[in-house]
This record gives C-alpha cells, sequence and structure tokens, in this order.
C-alpha cells in the first residue's frame, strides 16, 4: 500500500492539491484536515454576493464529492513533529504522514488596540463571518469599515448597494494602498461618487458604547456614529500551531520554488501560508493572499508531492488578483507593491490600465474595467519588459482591435 498523504488545511488550496495528487496517480490513503466545519469554498463571494443577498452559501461550495478521500472537519492542528512525520490535533490525536501539505490559510487580522467586547462589531474571513454581518446588515445600520484594502472597499461597495450609510477609515491618505496613491486617489474617486463617507490619514482611538457599538472616536478628535463596524485590518497567516516545529516562518512557512518547505522534504505548502521564492521579486520571498494564486498554488504543490524530486517544477506565476466595487471590475497582476511608480498604458472610456515600473521595467499592471485585457498584460509581465517596450506593444495591440 502506498503511504499516506495529509492535507492540513480543507480549502480551495488543499482541494486543489488533493485533486492533483490523485491525478497524479497516488492512489493510497489520502485525509484531509480542516479547521472549519464546512468541506471547501470559493471566498470571493463572502464580501461579494453572500454579502448582500444575491448567493446562498450553499453556493460558494466548491464540488469535491467525487474526491476519494477521507475528511476530518472542524479538527484544528496543533503542532507538527517532522522527526516522527506525525501531525497533533488539539485533542492530542497524531496522525502519521509520508507526505504532508500545509494549507492553513489565513485569518482576520484583529483590532491591534485594547480588546473590547461590544455587540456589533465584526470581521470578515470565513462563510459563518459573512452570514453573520449579512443579518447584522439586514437592520439597514449605520456602518463604518476600519481599513479600506480590498475587503473593506468591497464591503463599502456592498453595504451601499443596500443602502446603508457608510464610512470607510483608514490611516493611509486613500484607500487600496497596495495599488499605490494614483490608483488609490481613483478608489476614492469611486467611492466617494457613491456617497461613501472617507476619513483617510486618521486612525482609530477607541470605540465607543455600552454594550453595544456607538460610535468610534478617531485620532484627529473626530467621533463616527455606528450600529456595525467591520474591523478589515488584512489577515495574518495561520502558522502559530508550527512554532517549535523546526520549519522557517517569516510569518508563512519558508519554501523553494517548488513549494517544498526548506528543511523538510516530506513536507509542502500552499495558498496564503506559503512564502517563496518569485522571480519577479528578485528571488526574494513573496506570499499572496488571493484566489488565484490558492488555487494554482494547490494543484503545483500536488503535483510535485508526487512527483521525483527532479521532476518538481518551481511555481513562478504571475500573481492575479481581482476586486468587484460597484460597477467596476479592478484586476491587477505582478507585484504592485514593488513598483516606484504608475505610468498609464490605456484609458478609453470606462477602461483604464497603469503600470507598476520599478527600475525601468514593468513589474504590474492595474485595470479598471479592462477584463479582456489582463490575461495578455499577465502573459507579458513574466518578463518583466521595459516600460518602452511595452508601451508600444500595447499601442500597437489596441490599434489593431480598434481597427478589427
Amino acid at each position: 500500500m502506498e503511504r499516506p498523504i495529509v492535507i492540513v488545511g480543507a480549502s480551495l488550496a488543499g482541494l486543489r492539491a488533493a485533486q492533483a495528487v490523485r491525478k497524479g496517480g497516488h492512489a493510497g490513503p489520502l485525509t484531509i484536515l480542516g479547521a472549519e466545519r464546512h468541506r471547501p469554498y470559493t471566498r470571493p463571494p463572502l464580501s461579494k454576493e453572500l454579502l448582500v443577498g444575491a448567493q446562498e452559501a450553499g453556493d460558494c461550495a466548491l464540488p469535491c464529492d467525487d474526491l476519494d478521500a477521507v475528511w476530518r472537519l472542524g479538527v484544528p492542528a496543533s503542532a507538527l513533529d517532522l522527526a516522527q512525520r506525525e501531525l497533533i490535533l488539539d485533542d492530542g490525536e497524531r496522525i502519521a504522514y509520508d507526505r504532508l501539505l500545509i494549507a492553513t490559510g489565513s485569518r482576520a487580522r484583529l483590532w491591534p488596540g485594547p480588546q473590547v467586547e461590544l455587540e456589533g462589531l465584526h470581521t470578515l474571513r470565513d462563510v459563518d463571518d459573512a452570514l453573520a454581518l449579512r443579518a447584522a446588515l439586514a437592520g439597514r445600520p449605520r456602518l463604518a469599515v476600519v481599513g479600506g484594502g480590498f475587503i473593506g472597499c468591497e464591503v463599502a461597495a456592498g453595504a451601499r448597494k443596500l443602502g446603508l450609510d457608510v464610512t470607510v477609515i483608514d490611516v493611509a491618505p486613500q484607500p487600496m494602498p497596495a495599488l499605490g496613491h494614483e490608483l488609490g486617489e481613483r478608489c476614492a474617486e469611486l467611492h466617494r461618487a457613491h456617497a461613501v463617507d472617507l476619513r483617510l490619514g486618521t486612525a482609530v482611538e477607541r470605540f465607543e458604547g455600552a454594550g453595544r457599538l456607538e460610535a468610534i472616536r478617531l485620532a484627529d478628535g473626530s467621533r463616527v456614529e455606528a450600529d456595525v463596524a467591520v474591523i478589515a485590518l488584512g489577515a495574518v497567516p495561520n502558522t502559530d500551531w508550527l512554532a517549535g516545529s523546526g520549519l522557517g516562518l517569516e510569518p508563512g512557512v519558508v519554501c523553494h520554488a517548488t513549494l517544498q518547505a526548506r528543511g523538510a522534504d516530506e513536507v509542502f505548502c500552499a495558498g496564503d501560508v506559503a512564502a517563496w521564492p518569485h522571480p519577479m521579486a528578485d528571488g526574494e520571498l513573496v506570499r499572496i493572499e488571493h484566489w488565484t494564486t490558492a488555487a494554482e498554488q494547490g494543484t503545483a504543490a500536488g503535483r510535485n508531492m508526487v512527483a521525483a524530486p527532479a521532476d518538481r517544477v518551481p511555481y513562478a506565476a504571475v500573481p492575479y488578483f481581482w476586486s468587484d466595487q460597484y460597477d467596476v471590475k479592478i484586476q491587477a497582476v505582478g507585484l504592485m507593491t514593488r513598483a516606484e511608480r504608475t505610468e498609464v498604458l490605456e484609458s478609453d472610456g470606462s477602461r483604464f490600465v497603469a503600470a507598476g515600473v520599478r527600475d525601468g521595467r514593468v513589474v504590474a499592471a492595474v485595470g479598471f474595467n479592462a477584463a479582456r485585457r489582463l490575461a495578455f498584460y499577465r502573459r507579458r509581465l513574466a518578463g518583466m519588459p521595459p516600460l518602452e517596450e511595452l508601451a508600444a506593444e500595447v499601442a500597437a495591440d489596441v490599434k489593431a482591435l480598434v481597427a478589427a
């Protein structure tokens, strides 16, 4: 009998890895453990369709009934014994593995100030969070969103669609700061056009209320009245349980380009917990918290787990993400956080594409309502082309599209 493969994390990445393991020829035992009680589901609708009632929880489920695996759900992992090749669960049970995939994802970052127990405070990371927030919004409360990143902006857009009064608070001078100042300002204009009150460049000092949220006091002395607040301050990789295991944590699990954990030949990682060297980052470690990366890395890690060491393939795909806000689809490819400046490449009505440039080379592209163009940019960015070269190619490509 083939020796067991264990996947810890019943996530999108974990599911894709399991499917790749089976497709790669592993016919032996396959166990999938998940801290949540749900089978794998897709997360993008949580801050979009599910939140506003356009979908239900069942619509988010990922097909996995035909996967020949043992499911252990609602069972968190608490430690890893590399020497014994055993996974240790919260209840003390030890599960032996021959190869292990870590795909434990991430959790919502909590408010960093003094923790308060007030009804009306929410985070949004899993399906239960989304359903709880949807129920809270049904009463048409005054909503404050603390954090103007992707999740915060999507929640704000969904709440405005429901007709709620919305305030977004962020210490950054513009929302979606990962896109840089210029594109962040474009996002700010979008939200202001939909009557969102933006309180930017200031921090939250405290939450006020007697048992229930009533207002938020800001560091600039102003006060935002709110009945419900969403803390949308990003995510933290779920790697605490690996402390002391011997794996490198920075804070994701440090991996080789093949997604094999450094120092542990039998352990692989995928999704939010993986930190691996990317060629677009000059070989520096990157960690990407987006749907496409989780799906692609799960497949890549699963293939490599069952392949001979010489046949393992590095994961070097150009990162991609999208965000739907109002009637605008925002998409990005590459590593925008490494860009030093932005340059507009396309601007035609509602379609807009800007390049993120570093040392004269394009390391990212961000599009607004340019869905048909982003596949082109993702292919081209793999080689980090010089700006002038890509700009000329874009001009010729757009001219040909217009002529057609």
